[in-house]
């Protein structure tokens, strides 16, 4: 379940949000593995669930490692409201 203001973040592959899952949990960062909730869509089928008070902390480690998401949505009373990842990515230099 995603709860109100929580972000999901959406990759394109099994591939890519299996290795970002690996990497959170190894630097102990906050999120759940979830499915791709209905009203958005993506061939891969699972997404990561990031609260708000989580996000930079992920984003840090995921733009790190090469990895962020290519989507990322917020939901705003009951309605997915894309955000640029680029927006929540750290500055350059200090991942």
């Amino acid at each position: 379940m995603v709860n109100d203001q929580d972000y999901v973040a959406i990759f394109h592959s099994i591939h890519r949000v299996l290795r970002a899952e690996q990497l959170l949990k190894g630097a102990g960062a906050g999120f759940l593995l979830i499915p791709v909730p209905r009203k958005l869509t993506s061939d891969c089928g699972l997404a990561l669930r990031i609260s708000p008070a989580q996000l930079a902390e992920v984003f840090v480690v995921l733009d790190a490692a090469g990895l962020l998401p290519p989507e990322l949505y917020q939901l705003r009373a009951g309605e997915y409201a894309p955000v640029e990842p680029a927006s929540v990515a750290p500055p350059s230099g200090t991942a």
